[in-house]
């Protein structure tokens, strides 16, 4: 066995520049889809505890659908479904219009599990809050927006983390969706290479500068924000 070529860390340095750029496209959809998730996530939620009937029913087939299906079909989907088949384009250059397909994917992905978490943060809420907003004369809509998701919020922030942490993670399986981030490069770097451990390590710890500072952000802010009840 040839342990020279097994720990040659020398493949890392001669692609920084092509190291620096996946990492920072990963970066790019894994922010992008934090937003969005979140923003669908939480109106998903609304609907999720909306007094309207079909809302509701709507609000869980979407979280029961999209929690029950693999990320990469998703992705397929947003691909092959969209792009390819249905000639959908949000825009003519290849590279932005792949950006936005497995930022679309990801994001209807990850809202669902936002969703969840919200759910159970709502559930946290004493039932007194929403009786006294109703009882100062607060719509449904208003008493959510004033004085449930507020609370929900600062009660699963932990959760949530966990949630953008997964998703920071789930990113290498946007290839499918023809978008070149850090899993790409390590896929063609094996090829280029072969599958060595300095590749391996490398990425990993790449990886581990993402998420690292993700949890340790969102455990300090659950700590900030906790709810004293």
């Amino acid at each position: 066995m040839n342990w020279n070529v097994l720990l040659d860390f020398s493949p890392l340095a001669d692609n920084s520049d092509k190291l620096l750029s996946a990492f920072w496209a990963t970066i790019r959809i894994s922010v992008t889809v934090g937003i969005l998730s979140l923003v669908i996530g939480t109106l998903i939620t609304a609907m999720r505890v909306s007094p309207i009937r079909v809302l509701r029913v709507a609000g869980a087939f979407y979280v029961n659908t999209l929690r029950n299906t693999p990320l990469t079909l998703v992705l397929l989907f947003c691909s092959l479904g969209l792009s390819d088949t249905l000639k959908f384009r949000i825009s003519g250059t290849p590279s932005i219009n792949f950006f936005w397909l497995a930022v679309f994917g990801m994001s209807v992905y990850t809202a669902a599990f936002v969703a969840e978490s919200l759910r159970a943060g709502i559930n946290t809420v004493p039932m007194g809050q929403a009786e006294a907003a109703r009882a100062i004369g607060l719509t449904f809509t208003q008493s959510l927006r004033m004085v449930i998701m507020p609370q929900a919020f600062r009660s699963v922030i932990a959760p949530l983390g966990s949630v953008m942490i997964a998703m920071i993670k789930n990113t290498t399986v946007v290839l499918v969706a023809s978008y070149y981030e850090a899993a790409s490069l390590m896929k063609d770097m094996f090829e280029q290479y072969g599958a060595t451990l300095p590749i391996f390590i490398g990425f990993a710890v790449g990886f581990m500068c993402l998420t690292l500072p993700t949890g340790f952000f969102f455990n300090w802010l659950a700590k900030r924000m906790a709810v004293v009840r």
